[in-house]
């Protein structure tokens, strides 16, 4: 089936391309998401008299997507999560509750917008793509934490070196030694 495209479509095209997908694409997906029109000679001319239009409003959309990924690159978010000794969770994080903790930081943001390209299934920091525009996409860093690592105090000046020890308490002996000199 011949379709022409009203917005871009990853993997497929963009703005105005006549396409050729499968009925069942076009029919379940790209018609019902106004996404695309059948490529009817009506359709057609349709399109080429509001093709100024909709290319505005995509402008338009892709503008305010762009201030909303600008906000959303300096987010980080921290979920608590129940977790085996090893590090791997009982269960899982979903795209809702990406999605609830966005909301909560004041960002509205659908489910259908967070990617995750693997399951999160481990304690850590992942990096999670908000599709904000077909061509606006953000991406936000999620910390999977245990009950037990939230109530440790995290001290961010301390790194270890290979040998376990801190890098601060080293330098520090060095200092000290340089003032005894």
């Amino acid at each position: 089936m011949q379709v022409v495209l009203l917005e871009r479509v990853s993997k497929l095209g963009f703005i105005g391309d006549v396409v050729n997908v499968k009925t069942g694409y076009a029919r379940n997906f790209l018609l019902p998401q106004k996404k695309a029109l059948r490529a009817t000679p009506a359709n057609l001319e349709y399109f080429t008299l509001k093709k100024a239009e909709i290319e505005a409003t995509n402008l338009k959309l892709k503008k305010e997507a762009e201030v909303v990924a600008a906000k959303l690159n300096d987010v980080s978010i921290i979920l608590i999560r129940q977790a085996s000794e090893s590090g791997f969770l009982f269960g899982s994080v979903r795209a809702g509750d990406i999605v609830e903790e966005l909301a909560g930081q004041g960002f509205i943001i659908k489910k259908s917008q967070v990617k995750i390209d693997s399951p999160i299934k481990t304690v850590g920091t992942h990096r999670i793509s908000i599709i904000l525009h077909p061509e606006v996409i953000s991406e936000i860093s999620l910390r999977v934490m245990t009950a037990q690592e939230q109530t440790a105090p995290i001290d961010q000046d301390a790194d270890e070196n290979e040998d376990g020890e801190l890098e601060n308490e080293r330098h520090s002996s060095e200092i000290s030694g340089e003032l005894e000199d």
